[in-house]
């Protein structure tokens, strides 16, 4: 089958190439100039299913009040809010109840989990060098803070997750950089998660997919969709204003934001929002007599839901959530933040200097999963919406993409992951 792609970010690289090895002549359509330089550009890198969730959870509401309420919370709202992010943010109200919550991670820690080991199994197979480092930890700093994460823990063993609760000392010979005069009560230890580079993975997998024929055209933005049997693709050159027209066998929506857009003129309308995440990326300091300067892998703020990962010689810090406002506009509280919680736990780590700073659109449907499947329009399929947890669903969606495509029977149930949830 000839298979066009729709955007080149870790998701559409990862279906690329999975289509790519099943056999299909495969066109990769893609508005920048290279991969992954959007949202999966500076992602924290974290690998963890357990820790994979719908934003729409219970509690959630309350913090989004207590920041309406000027006090602090890891959630933002950004001015301004268009019409669609209002309703968005209903729908997302609703899906915050227990039983709903419930039923979303289940199936995203599914996905994930599967993912991780498809994730695995390819950088093996290829022999694929992403910076790649195993182990996660979630600080928790005060026994309040664990009370408050034991409702996650009871959730951990019931979907079988591997983890120990440990106490400070020990999460401090497991994490030896940690600094001694941050109080620390316990941690929760997932020693087979991990942490990689997902923009450095997306650009290696991409070679790999070139290697079997298949083709990534830069800086074309596609302009409409016409399905049907041989479904048509209308793409253009921004910089010359040339338009084409293509037939292809299917089209594979991966477009993050750039996706309703496409799909409304098929009557299908995606309720997805940009949640904004930021992250800070700087070169680790060399220090004599001390390898362990730094993280070891990867490490979470329980309390500012912030993350610290090892990339190589680098270390990024990411996190926040910030509904609404604009890609260019930064909010000074989001990244004072990050450089507090680096601070906090590795002091002095860091050549501050040579900073690269960031701000991501994660495209976020309001319920927590992502759609994986046919579009209901002929010949057009979807692989879109996974919210900050792209990198960690990215490699288990392709291979049930391809599956699909292929008319074969995915390997997990992908149960409540097809578009129709979304019109009920």
């Amino acid at each position: 089958m000839r298979v066009a792609v729709i955007g080149a970010g870790i998701v559409g690289v990862t279906t690329a190439f999975e289509l790519a090895a099943d056999g299909h002549a495969v066109t990769v359509f893609e508005r920048r100039g290279s991969v992954a330089e959007e949202t999966s550009f500076a992602n924290a890198g974290v690998v963890a299913p357990g820790y994979v969730t719908p934003w729409a959870a219970p509690g959630m509401p309350a913090k989004v009040l207590r920041h309406l309420m000027g006090t602090h919370a890891p959630v933002r709202l950004g001015r301004p809010w268009a019409q669609g992010q209002l309703r968005w943010m209903w729908r997302w109200w609703r899906a915050c109840s227990q039983p709903v919550w419930q039923s979303n991670r289940a199936r995203m820690h599914r996905l994930a989990r599967y993912s991780q080991a498809r994730l695995g199994a390819l950088s093996q197979q290829l022999h694929i060098e992403h910076e790649q480092a195993q182990g996660y930890m979630v600080l928790l700093r005060t026994p309040k803070d664990l009370a408050g994460n034991r409702g996650s823990l009871k959730l951990l063993a019931e979907l079988g997750v591997k983890f120990h609760l440990v106490d400070a000392a020990r999460a401090r010979a497991i994490e030896p950089g940690l600094n001694p005069d941050t109080p620390l009560h316990a941690a929760v230890h997932l020693p087979d998660d991990g942490v990689g580079n997902c923009r450095q993975f997306a650009h290696l997998l991409r070679g790999e997919a070139l290697r079997l024929g298949a083709q990534f055209r830069f800086q074309r933005s596609v302009l409409a969709i016409e399905p049907g049997t041989q479904p048509l693709l209308r793409h253009g050159d921004a910089a010359s204003q040339d338009v084409q027209a293509e037939a292809f066998d299917a089209i594979v929506v991966c477009a993050a934001l750039g996706s309703p857009g496409l799909l409304r003129p098929l009557g299908l309308r995606l309720p997805l929002a940009p949640v904004h995440g930021y992250s800070i990326t700087a070169p680790l300091r060399i220090v004599e007599g001390h390898p362990e300067f730094g993280p070891q892998a990867a490490v979470m703020d329980e309390r500012f839901k912030v993350a610290i990962s090892r990339l190589g010689a680098r270390v990024r810090v990411a996190g926040s959530a910030e509904l609404g406002g604009r890609l260019d506009r930064h909010d000074a509280r989001a990244i004072a933040t990050l450089y507090k919680v680096l601070d906090d736990w590795y002091p002095g780590c860091a050549q501050l200097a040579q900073v690269q700073q960031w701000k991501g659109a994660r495209p976020m449907l309001p319920d927590g999963p992502p759609v994986l499947g046919a579009s209901g329009a002929p010949g057009v399929w979807l692989n879109l919406g996974h919210g900050s947890s792209g990198w960690a669903l990215s490699c288990g969606s392709a291979r049930v993409l391809a599956d699909q495509i292929g008319g074969r029977t995915p390997d997990i149930d992908v149960e409540g992951l097809d578009v129709g949830r979304l019109r009920r």
